[in-house]
């Protein structure tokens, strides 16, 4: 019975109505234990007649099981896999155990969206998710990656799940209701429903008193206490039957039942198929009868409809699991894995609880598992069973790998604590060279991204030094990994230059092999600020991987790293954008998300602003959904620059990536986030100086702070510190000197004549601008022209001034740099010319997600190929389309691709 709870009852109408008119959303139900969850499920399950309904729920002893709840959900909606892309649908079926799979759990997570889409065309659907905190990791990771993209599908998603449990539903970002106690009229109501009589207010306040009005436990009690005092007539026991929680209620009635009832009873909650038929034949073979069935039933602790069963409540599992023995669980366990025979996981499962010592077979099994766990992407489970292998292993090499396994996946299935204390439990086992740079290359990666550049770099020139004896490829790739995070600044007490580790290749070297050797060096020589050097090995790796592309998921990333810490934007560009097409089409989320952000980096440096907040803007919900909620940080500082860039607000993005880096660790990248939110809290603070200095000087990587260089110039010289500007300046000439860019010499030229003055200044104004010819870099261009246009008037030239001060508007519109638009039409007023605001014709009225589609579709992409690269459904891709004609005044694809528009 429901009673009250209107408030939590109009947040789940909301959002079917919503779904019921193409609005698809989510809402998280949560509450301790007995308040009223599944119930309210029950009562929207109720409302909801005219949709499509889809049910799963977790199960606390299915937790091991990778995909066990999103199998069930989708099981009914099987025959249709063919309808979503090829990559998914194969994903689809190995989540569903029909084929196997390659590994990638996001395809599966994004094969889930649109199997769920492609479902609400016919009927707006409800997806409903009981005890949510008991999912495996993998359902419940590809519900929320679901869930947090819903937009235009008619679909509305519905979790449950219990507070205060041990394990926790992490969905804090979605919607939701917490339901609290009920008082007053509502708990009476429950109440009288339960005793069938009539409740005295005072004692209903009491007991609501004495139970926080869980419902629950008012039923319960409504249960055991007499008429006389529901009535008020008697007394109220003391304490009340209930003292000890509703759990302890249960196992009261569970202990007056006779042994082989409770038997019965164990055998039940131990298993997580809830088939009468498994029970049954489990229980059998520890002589429970149908008798002790029939008592079981009777106590009301379990219900029985056709071949399912069914535990009162959640709660009668746990109670009656944790009162057994240990002998007494294991023996349950080794039943149901008697009778399991044609299912071989869980019958593994329950193998591996019943055993209470080293067993070979067990292991073997549990080895089978694993594997096949992390070939459909469930790294969760596969790390679960990796980890209960090396428990049975006895200790030394073969225990020590299974560790090492165990903890690689549980870093892929984004649990770096668990990693972390699975690898450190590997370290002692692990003594074989190969093994053991591997498992020190884990735990490097696992530090950089979780807690300290420095340790994490540590434990890579240790991996590397370690695999320089055994194998020479690994040995190179660490290497040049350990040296890519020196040029970054980390630092280790261990005296080791990683480019001592690997030999020149010859000549006729594979190209992999030259070019990492190249990349080794070129991080090695920026590390020790030899630009001339760097830039050499630089172009001799892109040279190489030029004229024979590589396909490598390591080298491919670290050639645009390369590209970034010499400022070859042209490359960067490219090269990113290679990465993110391939990336897309692969389906790999992981490497979408590095390829969008890191590629933000060229796309700010060359004013293609209004991209690099798409790619900022796609990347966010990408990081939201790898379990690491630190990598939310990088993403969501680009908004905030691109937006300080603009003029437009800031703060918010702002605020919001200080509470991430207050809650959750950032990892590597977390330099690069200080960096970027200093340089936009500088721009914030343009008209204060001495504020936008404070904030500017702490801009600590190199290639920022080249980037920022005119934003540096321009505060320390209207705060009165050109010793400040000339610190830079030296900065830069040394980088422009090694590297002879155009726009690093364009910076340089353009900061000597802010310091220069008088006659000098024209000059060196003239040399930045025929440098910036070569460059990309069209903000620094038309900062150039403001300055120039700005000395010149103040040198009373004021013809001369209007060209580069038009030149300079002109660009300023054209990127959407609001600020400096502004300033540029001031200063051309001043000139004596009236500034006239061009009709510039851009798509800067797209929203990112519209940028991005029409993109896409321009370059003659389905709907359905849209979404795929997009991790979004085919409807979704068909709203924002809309909006793109309606915006852009067109009615087709042909038409929009007619568009001279800049996306």
């Amino acid at each position: 019975m429901l009673a009250g709870r209107n408030p939590e009852r109009a947040a789940i109408a909301a959002l079917l109505d919503a779904a019921r008119t193409g609005s698809g959303g989510a809402l998280v139900v949560r509450g301790v234990a007995g308040v009223g969850k599944s119930t309210l499920l029950a009562d929207a399950l109720a409302t909801a007649l005219d949709l499509r309904v889809l049910r799963t729920s977790g199960v606390e002893s299915e937790s091991p099981l990778a995909f066990a709840a999103l199998q069930r959900l989708l099981w009914p909606l099987r025959t249709r896999i063919d309808a979503v892309p090829p990559p998914q649908a194969a994903a689809l079926r190995a989540v569903m155990g029909e084929a196997e799979g390659e590994g990638d759990r996001f395809l599966a997570f994004l094969g889930t969206l649109s199997l769920l889409a492609d479902a609400a065309e016919q009927a707006p659907l409800l997806v409903v998710v009981d005890d949510a905190q008991w999912l495996d990791d993998a359902s419940a990771a590809a519900l929320l990656f679901a869930a947090r993209r819903l937009q235009a599908e008619r679909v509305a998603l519905l979790f449950a799940a219990r507070d205060g449990d041990a394990r926790r539903f992490d969905a804090g970002d979605l919607p939701t209701v917490v339901l609290g106690g009920v008082t007053g009229a509502d708990a009476g109501a429950l109440l009288s429903a339960r005793a069938g009589t009539d409740i005295d207010p005072a004692v209903r306040d009491q007991l609501v008193a004495g139970t926080g009005g869980n419902p629950l436990a008012l039923v319960e009690l409504a249960g055991v206490l007499t008429a006389d005092q529901l009535a008020g007539r008697a007394p109220l026991p003391t304490p009340l039957p209930l003292t000890g929680g509703v759990e302890r209620a249960f196992l009261d009635r569970y202990r007056h039942l006779d042994e082989p009832a409770q038997r019965f009873l164990l055998v039940a909650a131990t298993d997580d198929t809830a088939r009468l038929t498994v029970v049954r034949a489990a229980a059998e073979r520890l002589e429970s009868a149908d008798s002790a069935l029939d008592a079981v039933e009777r106590s009301g602790l379990l219900r029985v409809d056709g071949d399912a069963v069914a535990l009162y409540h959640p709660l009668v599992r746990s109670a009656v699991y944790r009162a057994a023995t240990s002998a007494q669980r294991r023996a349950a366990h080794r039943v149901l894995a008697d009778v399991l025979t044609g299912d071989s996981e869980r019958r593994t499962w329950h193998l591996a609880a019943a055993a209470d010592r080293p067993d070979e077979d067990i292991v073997a099994a549990l080895d089978g598992v694993a594997e096949r766990a992390a070939d459909r992407g469930g790294h969760e489970a596969a790390a679960a069973a990796w980890a209960r292998a090396a428990e049975l292993t006895v200790g030394g090499e073969a225990r020590g790998r299974r560790l090492y396994l165990a903890a690689s996946s549980a870093w892929l299935g984004s649990h770096p604590s668990r990693a972390s204390a699975l690898a450190q439990a590997a370290a002692a086992e692990v003594i074989d060279p190969l093994p053991r740079a591997q498992l020190l290359a884990l735990q490097g990666q696992i530090e950089w991204n979780t807690h300290s550049l420095n340790d994490g770099y540590d434990l890579i020139l240790q991996a590397a030094e370690v695999a320089a004896d055994v194998d020479a490829a690994l040995a190179a790739q660490l290497a040049m990994l350990a040296a890519a995070l020196a040029a970054f600044g980390a630092r280790s007490p261990r005296v080791l230059n990683p480019t001592v580790l690997v030999p020149e290749p010859a000549p006729d070297a594979p190209p992999r092999v030259r070019a990492v050797w190249a990349l080794l060096h070129g991080f090695g020589a920026v590390a020790r600020s030899d630009w001339a050097a760097a830039t050499e090995f630089f172009r001799c790796a892109f040279v190489v991987t030029d004229a024979d592309p590589v396909d490598d998921h390591v080298l491919q990333p670290n050639l645009g790293i390369a590209a970034i810490l010499i400022d070859d934007d042209e490359r960067g560009l490219r090269l990113h954008e290679q990465q993110l097409t391939a990336a897309r089409r692969a389906g790999a989320l992981n490497m979408v998300e590095h390829a969008l952000t890191r590629g933000v980096h060229f796309q700010i440096a060359a004013g293609a602003w209004s991209k690099a907040a798409g790619a900022a803007a796609e990347a966010l919900p990408l990081t939201a959904g790898t379990g690491h909620p630190g990598l939310t940080a990088l993403p969501t500082a680009q908004l905030a620059l691109v937006a300080a860039l603009r003029g437009d607000d800031a703060d918010r993005h702002l605020d919001r990536v200080t509470e991430i880096r207050h809650k959750h660790p950032v990892g590597i990248t977390d330099g690069l986030v200080a960096d970027l939110t200093h340089w936009a809290r500088g721009l914030r603070a343009a008209a204060q100086p001495a504020t936008a200095l404070h904030h500017l000087q702490q801009i600590e990587g190199p290639a920022w702070r080249r980037l920022a260089a005119l934003d540096l110039f321009d505060a320390a010289l209207r705060g009165d510190r050109p010793d400040l500007a000339r610190t830079w300046l030296a900065e830069l000439e040394q980088f422009a000197a090694g590297t002879g860019l155009p726009a690093a010499t364009a910076v340089v030229e353009h900061g000597r004549a802010l310091l220069a003055g008088g006659g000098d200044a024209e000059t060196h104004f003239q040399r930045a601008l025929a440098a910036h010819v070569g460059s990309p870099r069209l903000p620094d261009r038309a900062r150039t022209h403001l300055a120039f246009g700005e000395h010149l008037r103040r040198a009373r030239r004021r013809v001369d001034a209007r060209e580069h001060l038009r030149t300079a508007l002109a660009l300023f519109e054209d990127l959407g740099a609001t600020p400096w638009a502004e300033r540029a039409a001031q200063e051309l007023r001043a000139s004596g010319e009236t500034a006239r605001r061009r009709d510039v014709t851009t798509a800067t009225e797209l929203t990112p997600q519209e940028r991005q589609v029409a993109a896409l579709v321009r370059q003659g992409l389905s709907n359905r190929e849209v979404a795929a690269q997009l991790f979004v459904s085919s409807r979704t891709v068909d709203f924002h389309l809309r909006n793109c004609y309606s915006k852009l005044g067109v009615s087709s694809r042909a038409e929009l691709t007619a568009l001279p528009l800049d996306l």
